[in-house]
């Protein structure tokens, strides 16, 4: 008798993330990715969104636990972005929200998921950005939302 693997979202088929662009002094905070999707890219905070979860409340959750930081209730929706990322074999569609209402120094709370937390001005980012950093990032350009 064989049992087959539950489908997984994002691999099986098109998964439902979010993100959280946190500002602070002109700069956003940035954490290097230890795993594929994007190993190695520099992103923002963020993940899957879980069933019965809005995904502002996930932003939210998974900036608290990816940074350490205290997070306020003043996040607003800043963009859509969707990843289709052949290398990795997976898809995302992952809501985007910003906010400036944080407290605390981050802190790597996931060591074995993300390195390297920090804030980083805006014309001096590491390279390379991960897909959801780079249409957050574009997305606040747009909307000057930065400063």
């Amino acid at each position: 008798m064989t049992t087959s693997k539950p489908a997984a979202p994002g691999i099986d088929f098109p998964g439902v993330g979010c993100g959280l662009a946190i500002l602070r002094d002109n700069q956003i905070l940035l954490c290097r990715r230890l795993k594929a999707p994007e190993q190695g890219h520099w992103t923002i905070t963020g993940g899957k969104v879980d069933m019965m979860e809005d995904s502002r409340s996930a932003a939210r959750r998974e900036g608290v636990e990816e940074s350490g930081l205290a997070i306020g209730d003043a996040i607003d929706f800043l963009c859509v972005s969707e990843h289709v990322l052949d290398a990795d074999r997976q898809h995302w569609i992952s809501l985007i929200y910003v906010t400036r209402d944080t407290h605390g120094d981050p802190l790597e709370t996931e060591p074995d998921k993300l390195a390297d937390i920090g804030w980083y001005d805006l014309d001096a980012l590491p390279a390379p950005l991960s897909r959801f950093a780079a249409d957050a990032i574009a997305a606040l350009r747009t909307q000057s939302l930065l400063g």
